[in-house]
């Protein structure tokens, strides 16, 4: 896929390629990947909503992501934007030289989620993570993921600076107090929820009910 400036809207061509790249890995999901999902409190309702694929058949330029889970960034109106992929194997992802998470070379960063900016009240969450990010869509929170404090920038705080709360969801670990601390800095009403672990971890140990109650609890103490 072509760099693009951040400003540029992407091109009818880059548009077809992408659309034509998730159909073809939403289509390529198999029992095993679904059943992977399903592990981590996402349901097929949430795999078809948040177009969540399979490379198997991989589009030009995406032979290096076979094999991985496709994770789209899809547009308020549902057409994706770029996709990350994230690797299915249990293995040292260096030796194979990869990450857990993969980023199209040259691809701008953005913001995961970003229709629940515009379907957001006067409150917003972030998480750390894109699957995190579709736990707390599913309990009914509208949220938003940033994968990473690289991966921060101004854009994104003009993009959340109009909401009255922002509640961030970070990872209990130092590169999420990295994120955190990066997005406080960055906007006055960003407050983290605490967390012992990540959402989606404490989302399979405990439930949507508890996760609710940390955001309630610390909604309180915000008071």
């Amino acid at each position: 896929m072509a760099e693009h400036d951040p400003l540029t809207p992407l091109s009818s061509s880059q548009r077809e390629m992408l659309e034509e790249a998730v159909s073809t890995y939403q289509a390529h999901i198999t029992p095993e990947v679904a059943k992977y999902l399903l592990d981590r409190g996402i349901g097929r309702d949430e795999a078809v909503a948040n177009r969540l694929g399979l490379v198997a058949d991989p589009a030009p330029g995406h032979d290096k992501y076979r094999g991985m889970l496709a994770i789209p960034y899809l547009s308020k109106d549902g057409y994706p934007l770029t996709v990350r992929f994230r690797c299915l194997q249990e293995h040292n992802h260096r030796d194979y030289f990869h990450g857990k998470y993969n980023t199209i070379k040259d691809d701008i960063p953005r913001m995961y989620g970003i229709e629940s900016v515009h379907e957001a009240g006067s409150e917003i969450h972030v998480t750390e993570g894109e699957l995190d990010r579709i736990i707390l869509r599913k309990i009914g929170l509208p949220a938003v993921a940033i994968p990473g404090a690289n991966m921060w920038f101004g854009r994104h705080r003009r993009m959340l600076a109009g909401f009255n709360r922002v509640w961030v969801w970070s990872d209990p670990d130092d590169a999420g107090a990295e994120l955190l601390g990066k997005i406080t800095r960055g906007l006055r009403t960003a407050k983290a929820v605490r967390l012992k672990a990540d959402v989606t971890d404490t989302y399979l140990a405990h439930g949507a009910e508890h996760l609710i109650s940390l955001y309630r609890k610390d909604t309180e103490s915000a008071a």
